[in-house]
């Protein structure tokens, strides 16, 4: 009697997990995004909604693109990777990381001067032979590592238009990513910075006080794509990324949307 009251409770147990509705398995799904610094606001409201529609968790890791590659290149477990340029997307290109079948260049962005919220500085125009160096004073000027970080490479490249990079160059102050250049500005640690305009917007502690004309820089694209071992759901969670529902999220926050919507 009790092996057949056994058998018929592993029956039922059996039953009901096969009655269990789809979405509980969902739920234990999950994608891994490497992505931007610049991006993190508006992925992370993206990604709500990602979740809140298909039941897949994002865990995203924010960071320069340069690092992100890198640790992908390393063995870093990510299913998706989003560049704040070109290079970096193109160096996962050549080094076999990427599945180049799902790139896309999604969104641009602008590259700004940022002073304190408080700074006496309320405008700078930005032209051929301005004196950056001297708006500074004695204090330094945040951005990215001009050698690796994307804004700190999109600074530099318009500086040396600008012919003003020789100048500028002592006074540097060269960050692992962008956002941490924003902070450095916002508590007062550097009295200027380059940063995007996206970042500027989310962080009440600063304001643009210029904005670098088109030509003085290559344009910041930001292009994604699913990586070589990714799981099946990141060709969902991409094509996610290019609805009208993440335009509206991107719009809001400042980038420019460079793809038709999808929906």
């Amino acid at each position: 009697m009790l092996k057949r009251s056994f058998i018929v409770a592993a029956l039922a147990a059996s039953f009901a997990f096969a009655a269990l509705p789809s979405s509980a398995f969902a739920q234990d799904k999950s994608l891994t995004v490497f992505a931007a610094a610049s991006m993190k606001n508006a992925l992370d409201d993206i990604d709500a909604a990602f979740t809140k529609q298909t039941g897949i968790k994002i865990v995203a890791s924010y960071d320069a693109s340069s690092a992100l590659i890198k640790q992908i290149e390393q063995g870093a477990p990510a299913d998706a990777f989003i560049s704040a340029d070109l290079k970096w997307m193109d160096y996962g290109s050549q080094k076999k990381l990427i599945n180049d079948g799902t790139r896309v260049n999604l969104l641009g962005n602008e590259l700004v001067i940022i002073a304190a919220k408080d700074s006496r500085i309320d405008r700078i125009d930005i032209k051929p032979g301005f004196d950056f160096a001297k708006l500074a004073g004695d204090g330094r000027i945040a951005t990215g590592d001009v050698q690796a970080v994307p804004v700190g490479i999109y600074a530099k490249a318009a500086l040396e238009k600008l012919g003003v990079w020789s100048a500028v160059e002592p006074k540097m102050a060269m960050t692992s990513n962008v956002r941490a250049a924003l902070v450095l500005v916002a508590r007062g640690e550097a009295p200027l910075g380059i940063v995007y305009s996206t970042d500027a917007k989310v962080e009440p502690g600063v304001k643009i006080v210029g904005t670098f004309p088109e030509d003085s820089h290559e344009p910041i694209i930001y292009p994604i794509a699913a990586t070589k071992d990714s799981k099946p759901e990141t060709v969902q969670y991409l094509a996610f990324l290019r609805t009208g529902a993440a335009k509206a999220v991107f719009d809001r926050y400042g980038f420019t949307f460079l793809v038709k919507p999808t929906s």
